[in-house]
C-alpha cells in the first residue's frame, strides 16, 4: 500500500511538472515590438492588425456638424488662415468615428496643440457615414473611400498642398501621437 502511494505521488509530481512544461510551450508568443515613436505609421502585417494604442473615448465629442455648410464653413476657414498667416486643415469624418475621436485627442496633446494653434486652422466636414457632401473632398482631392478621417491641407489662398490618397489616417488609434505631430511638423505653415 505505501509503494502504491508513493507511486501515485511520484506520478502526480511527473504529470504536474509536465503539465506545466506543455503550458509554457504553448503560451502565446510575445507580440513584436511596436514601431519606433517617431515612425508615422503603424504598418498592417499580413492580416494582423497592430494593438490598439489609443482607444476611442467612450463618450464622444461633437466635431463634425452634419447640417454645417462645408463650403462655407472652409470659406471661414480660408478667411481665418489668410489673416493669421496660417494654413487650413480640412478633417473629413464623423462623430460616430472613433478613429476622428482620436485624431482629435492627438491633435490636442502637446506638441501637437501647440503646432496647430501657430499654424494651422482646423476645419471638421460631416461625410454622415461616408454618404454626406461627398463632393467636398472630392474636390480637394482627399479620398474617403478608403475611411476617415481623412485630411487634405491648403495654403491661405485655398491651393491644395497635401490630399489623402489612400486611408493615412483611418486607423489613428493604432498609431502614435508622434504620427499627428510628424505630419504637422511637415505642413506647417
Amino acid at each position: 500500500m505505501r509503494t502504491l502511494t508513493k507511486w501515485l505521488m511520484t506520478v502526480a509530481v511527473l504529470v504536474g511538472v509536465a503539465g506545466v512544461a506543455m503550458g509554457m510551450m504553448l503560451k502565446p508568443a510575445e507580440p513584436a515590438p511596436q514601431a519606433a515613436a517617431s515612425a508615422p505609421f503603424v504598418p498592417k502585417h499580413a492580416g494582423m492588425q497592430p494593438t490598439v494604442v489609443t482607444p476611442p473615448p467612450a463618450e464622444k465629442k461633437h466635431l463634425y456638424d452634419d447640417d454645417g455648410d462645408p463650403k462655407k464653413e472652409i470659406a471661414a476657414g480660408l478667411k481665418q488662415a489668410k489673416a493669421e498667416h496660417k494654413r487650413v486643415i480640412l478633417d473629413f469624418g464623423g462623430d460616430w468615428c472613433g478613429d476622428c475621436q482620436v485624431l482629435d485627442i492627438y491633435m490636442h496633446q502637446a506638441p501637437n496643440a501647440e503646432l496647430l494653434a501657430k499654424n494651422f486652422v482646423v476645419v471638421h466636414i460631416s461625410v454622415g457615414h461616408l454618404d454626406k457632401n461627398l463632393d467636398v473632398p472630392a474636390k480637394y482631392g482627399v479620398d474617403v473611400s478608403h475611411g476617415v478621417p481623412a485630411l487634405g491641407v491648403l495654403d491661405s489662398n485655398g491651393k491644395v498642398l497635401y490630399a489623402q490618397a489612400t486611408g493615412e489616417f483611418e486607423a489613428m488609434r493604432r498609431m502614435y501621437s508622434s504620427s499627428v505631430t510628424e505630419f504637422l511638423t511637415k505642413w506647417k505653415a
